[in-house]
């Protein structure tokens, strides 16, 4: 692997630790205030997620048809500029939306360079470089979040803005990476196209709906965790809820490190069985009752997830890097991966509205998991075509 891998690991555990810093102030912010109501928090988050959505057809072109590390540059202080908003009390939807706004111009660049960074046989320890140093962030920046957020949401907010700008100048020392021709045209009718592109052959519609089938359920257990702790665990602020979902984070940063001695590309069908155990562990945490059972819960679910997503983004890479571009697949992903997020957080903001049981929540949630597994697989056969000319051709 290029050595420049390493100033992009620190840009993006710097960025990511923001993000989650931002998110869980916001959570103290909102626990704080008169905005009570069990719906709050999940639309916040939706309000971060709903720009992968609407900036998808023009995100990707960005990440292919210009220099990657000013695009990173940019996208972070984007981001600094959406905490700094929280910092002046802007309305916390709004000001998140600008930080959700970052991470989705953000997003395409930080994988899409991975496969100039990492050759083929590379890219599986790439990717898990790149997730576990992801979680790890998450994991920090939760807990340092949480913690100084309940001190100070002041304080909080001005370290998120310092670490987003001390991360845009790491990418500084990022190569340009590859820059394709911007294409001509109405930007959403090739979007369109190449959704279709990536749907004729199964490992590309797999990595499309299996990412976002990860994420539809990463996204809403986060939410539903934060009604079902205090419910169930009896968690009283944010901290106590961060700290619970650490062994979440800590469960993806082991399945990430265990997953390319399992799991290499060629073997991709493997990837659905980590899958289906982690339903059936979101099932078992319903069950749970006290701390330890749903702290172990929470890692085995983590380490399945890890399992599961890492190949799934690597090949996604590959494939994108051999036809429309690296940086519009992983765009083409991020369009699914949210609008699966918004879909399920979405859902169970309804149901929490009605005054639905988190705990049948997650329980529903675990048994749709096992159906979509069983659904997004159904393309894979057991010698799957691994060559890429399908997709050379068709670009």
């Amino acid at each position: 692997m290029n050595k420049q891998i390493y100033p992009l690991l620190i840009a993006q555990f710097l960025s990511a630790f923001a993000d989650n810093a931002v998110l869980f102030t916001v959570i103290a912010i909102v626990m704080q205030s008169a905005h009570s109501e069990s719906w709050y928090i999940p639309a916040v988050q939706s309000s971060f997620t709903v720009a992968y959505v609407l900036l998808a057809p023009w995100t990707g072109e960005i990440a292919d048809t210009h220099s990657k590390s000013r695009v990173l540059l940019i996208a972070n202080l984007i981001k600094a500029i959406g905490a700094a908003l929280l910092l002046v009390k802007t309305e916390p939807v709004l000001a998140y939306s600008i930080v959700g706004i970052g991470a989705a111009i953000y997003n395409p660049v930080k994988y899409g360079i991975l496969p100039e960074l990492a050759e083929h046989k590379h890219l599986v320890k790439a990717n898990s470089l790149m997730e576990g140093s992801t979680i790890l962030a998450i994991l920090l920046g939760m807990m340092a979040g949480a913690k100084i957020a309940d001190y100070s949401t002041q304080w909080a907010l001005a370290g998120c803005v310092a670490l987003f700008i001390i991360s845009a100048l790491f990418t500084v020392f990022l190569p340009v990476g590859a820059v394709r021709k911007a294409a001509k045209g109405s930007k959403i009718i090739a979007f369109g196209k190449e959704i279709a592109q990536f749907f004729t052959l199964p490992r590309s519609s797999f990595a499309l709906l299996g990412g976002a089938l990860f994420w539809l359920a990463a996204a809403t257990l986060r939410v539903i965790l934060i009604a079902w702790a205090p419910l169930i665990l009896l968690s009283k602020n944010a901290t106590e809820i961060a700290e619970l979902t650490l062994f979440l984070a800590i469960g993806i940063i082991l399945g990430s490190a265990l997953v390319p001695q399992l799991i290499p590309l060629e073997k991709l069908r493997r990837a659905r069985i980590p899958a289906y155990l982690m339903a059936v562990f979101i099932i078992g945490l319903g069950l749970a009752d006290s701390i330890w059972p749903a702290r172990i819960a929470l890692l085995l679910i983590g380490m399945m997830g890890g399992m599961f997503i890492v190949p799934v983004n690597a090949i996604l890479q590959e494939l994108g890097k051999e036809s429309i571009g690296s940086g519009r697949a992983v765009a083409l992903q991020g369009f699914f991966n949210n609008i699966a997020m918004l879909a399920g957080v979405g859902c169970y903001t309804f149901a929490a509205s009605k005054h639905n049981d988190p705990v049948i929540s997650m329980m529903v949630l675990g048994f749709l998991v096992v159906i979509g597994t069983f659904l997004v697989s159904l393309g894979l056969r057991r010698h799957p075509d691994t060559s890429q000319r399908h997709y050379r051709h068709a670009s």
